[in-house]
């Protein structure tokens, strides 16, 4: 089978500058397309309403979504975990305590505790909220496979330090981070794909720039950070290529020779 080469979404092949992934990195993903396996790993539901464009350009062959709390391949779901329902409703009583936010949109509403902070975090990034806020509570009864933090970074070791049993990933900017059970992972993700392919670890490649790709290049065959990465990542990491804006997955991939000019 083909090795897997895997990638991030956000400011690893989406350019936060102008919401548009360079055209480098698409050529590079077209060319490699015919010897390996492309996958996408990422916080993200892609196949939700703000993704799927993004999955269409794309055309991964396989995805690691919500930090490897379901993974599919096509359209076939070959993997689904779900957030315990007692801890979900003991981390939502915690944030209660604090001035940080955490939540996630299921379907139209934005479940959060804390929203206000949720709505001024908005507002300093994109000028506006448009969130449909509802009841956070509403979550406990509801499938919840990742949830989002919204809140500096100690904040975030805090509530990690509360509760053993989650990560609190970092995004990039520190702003916020993903909150996910330890159980599931993109590292984990990435072994099933490799279990689907019958292709051992060694013969895949990851790239990614924040701490939710932390496990995932470091059990990747080849760890690739982005030259934007957070230091962390960029330590743990087998190669640091040059930034999202600067050519990062093509000259990464041109090095490995994974692709000719």
């Amino acid at each position: 089978m083909k090795p897997i080469v895997s990638f991030d979404i956000d400011m690893t092949l989406l350019d936060h500058k102008d919401w548009s992934i360079p055209a480098s990195a698409m050529e590079t993903i077209e060319k490699l397309r015919e010897n390996y396996t492309i996958v996408v790993a990422t916080g993200r539901d892609m196949d939700s309403i703000f993704s799927t464009a993004i999955r269409d350009q794309i055309r991964p062959d396989a995805i690691i979504h919500l930090n490897g709390t379901k993974v599919t391949v096509g359209e076939t779901v070959i993997y689904e975990h779900f957030f315990d329902k007692n801890l979900l409703k003991q981390i939502l009583a915690y944030a209660k305590t604090t001035s940080y936010s955490v939540g996630t949109t299921v379907g139209e509403y934005d479940y959060y505790v804390n929203p206000e902070t949720v709505a001024e975090h908005d507002r300093k990034l994109w000028g506006e909220c448009r969130r449909n806020f509802a009841d956070a509570d509403k979550l406990v009864h509801l499938d919840v496979r990742t949830m989002a933090y919204i809140g500096d970074e100690a904040g975030a070791r805090t509530m990690e330090e509360e509760f053993p049993e989650i990560h609190v990933h970092m995004f990039a900017d520190k702003k916020g981070a993903d909150v996910v059970e330890r159980k599931a992972s993109k590292a984990v993700g990435l072994a099933r794909l490799c279990d689907f392919y019958k292709i051992p670890l060694s013969q895949t490649i990851a790239f990614g720039d924040s701490m939710n790709d932390y496990d995932i290049v470091k059990a990747a065959g080849i760890g690739i950070a982005m030259g934007n990465a957070m230091d962390e990542l960029k330590r743990a990491a087998d190669y640091i290529t040059d930034a999202i804006d600067q050519d990062g997955i093509k000259n990464a991939c041109l090095h490995y020779g994974l692709i000719r000019q």
